[in-house]
């Protein structure tokens, strides 16, 4: 009988914590949720995650994003996170519906934290990549319904020694980026920015500076981006991963970098 009972827990035993809620509570993933009668029909009025910009520099990535959030036209919330450590050697950024996003987001992190509890090791980022594309996926009727999420994915590659950049469509399509990327509504206009801006090989604080002012110009056009804001004391979400794992860049830090971005446009636009 204890043998029957060993042999029972190993088979159900899996390193994917997703694939357990799946499989034995599917009520509790942010996906496996019942929407309203005639939802479908007529859209929901939820709030919206905006503005992710992510960028290589010499020696990682760096991932960061607005702080605002929009219910159609109004602004919902000033104050958001949308860019968050999934483990040690790897971030999230999230766009799209919040709510799904971030539960989204802790369900990724408790996968990882997962997994290395079972196997022993860290995933391979590889593996993560494709283990959040299942989840985006995973969401997929939800997206079809207007609730879509799309995440980017960026993280330190221990065994290659080079930080990696990764996006995602609705689909769960995963595509690894070159240089930098941006998703959200603002991503037009940060795009063209970080065209300009962005060069091989920066160090890690100017890839911050070239973050935030691509931020800023998102703002200036995308009415659903927020920009550093001097009066509320409110600044971008800012990650950089390396070989000694992920850091958020301390506010004082961002408060500099966009007091400066701020004064030489100031400068530029007295003497123009």
């Amino acid at each position: 009988m204890q043998e029957s009972t060993a042999h029972q827990v190993a088979a159900n035993a899996t390193s994917s914590f997703t694939e357990h809620l799946q499989r034995d509570r599917p009520e509790l993933l942010p996906y496996n949720r019942d929407l309203p009668a005639g939802a479908a029909a007529t859209p929901l009025q939820v709030p919206h995650a905006t503005t992710i910009v992510a960028l290589s520099y010499d020696g990682g990535v760096l991932m960061a994003g607005d702080r605002r959030a929009t219910m159609g036209n109004v602004i919902a919330s000033r104050h958001i996170e949308k860019v968050f450590p999934a483990d040690h050697y790897s971030v999230l950024g999230i766009a799209g519906t919040a709510g799904i996003a971030i539960d989204l987001t802790r369900l990724f992190q408790v996968e990882l934290e997962h997994y290395e509890k079972i196997e022993g090791t860290l995933l391979s980022l590889e593996g993560k990549a494709n283990r959040l594309g299942a989840m985006i996926r995973g969401n997929l009727p939800m997206a079809l319904q207007g609730l879509a999420v799309v995440p980017l994915f960026a993280g330190f590659d221990t065994a290659a020694g080079v930080g990696r950049l990764f996006s995602y469509d609705v689909t769960g399509g995963r595509y690894e980026e070159r240089e930098h990327h941006t998703v959200g509504s603002g991503s037009v206009f940060a795009r063209g920015a970080l065209k300009k801006l962005w060069r091989p090989n920066l160090t890690e604080p100017e890839a911050v500076a070239v973050a935030v002012e691509s931020l800023y110009d998102a703002a200036d056009d995308d009415s659903a981006t927020g920009g550093p804001d001097p009066v509320r004391q409110l600044w971008p979400v800012v990650y950089t991963v390396s070989r000694s794992g992920a850091r958020r860049i301390p506010e004082s830090e961002l408060a500099a970098v966009a007091g400066s971005i701020i004064e030489a446009r100031t400068i530029a636009r007295r003497e123009a």
